[in-house]
């Protein structure tokens, strides 16, 4: 681990990595092609820093190298995790935000327009969950990964969409930052927004960087 690793070896590599260039604003799932140097120079960053953190953290994550467990296995997880919670929590995050626009939408601090938005969001993940579940992931599970190409190139431009849907909220929000005196539910909103930005990120690069490239190359592991 070096400061010309790339972000997504880090995230594949460190468990704790994915939350660490999180925080710091390193996205590791669409551009996880990027050396940490060239990432945090972008961002006025110390790689060797962000390098330290990643190394002294002491989270273990799942435990689970998804970069040598069979194939079914990491669609499995993806699925039952990620796409339930997508599923789950979106729907919850919409009615906050249209109660927070409600109750203060006269304020100019007010994340006016983010109702509208994660409507949009809802739409989009839902149709490319099941786009998913239908056509690619049932490819993959019959050991047609290699010949996959179009649905998976399909999959990632739509993840790019994913990326600049992630950077709306930040506009609408100001960059997710409350005023001081946000009520409970403005609280919450914010702080559910910061969690699935992260697990729909921890998403992306599960599926970019690791599902995808060995479905691609490799056939069927039982």
């Amino acid at each position: 681990m070096n400061a010309e690793t790339t972000l997504a070896e880090l995230a594949t590599t460190w468990p704790a990595a994915s939350r660490i260039l999180h925080r710091h604003g390193l996205d590791f799932c669409c551009g996880g092609a990027r050396s940490l140097r060239e990432a945090c120079d972008e961002r006025g960053l110390e790689a060797t820093a962000v390098l330290d953190e990643i190394a002294t953290d002491g989270t273990t994550g799942d435990g689970v190298d998804w970069s040598t467990r069979p194939l079914g296995e990491l669609i499995d997880f993806v699925v039952e995790h990620y796409h339930a919670r997508l599923r789950e929590e979106l729907p919850d995050l919409l009615r906050l935000a249209v109660k927070v626009e409600e109750r203060h939408g006269h304020r100019d601090d007010a994340p006016i327009g983010l109702a509208d938005h994660l409507r949009m969001v809802h739409a989009a993940v839902l149709e490319h969950l099941e786009k998913e579940e239908r056509v690619l992931f049932p490819m993959i599970r019959q050991g047609m990964g290699p010949r996959a190409s179009a649905p998976v190139r399909a999959m990632e431009h739509e993840h790019d969409d994913h990326a600049t849907n992630l950077r709306r909220i930040r506009a609408l929000t100001d960059d997710l930052t409350l005023p001081a005196d946000a009520c409970k539910s403005w609280q919450a909103l914010y702080l559910r927004l910061t969690q699935l930005e992260l697990e729909l990120m921890e998403h992306i690069h599960l599926e970019n960087n690791l599902l995808f490239p060995r479905a691609l190359r490799d056939r069927w592991e039982d």
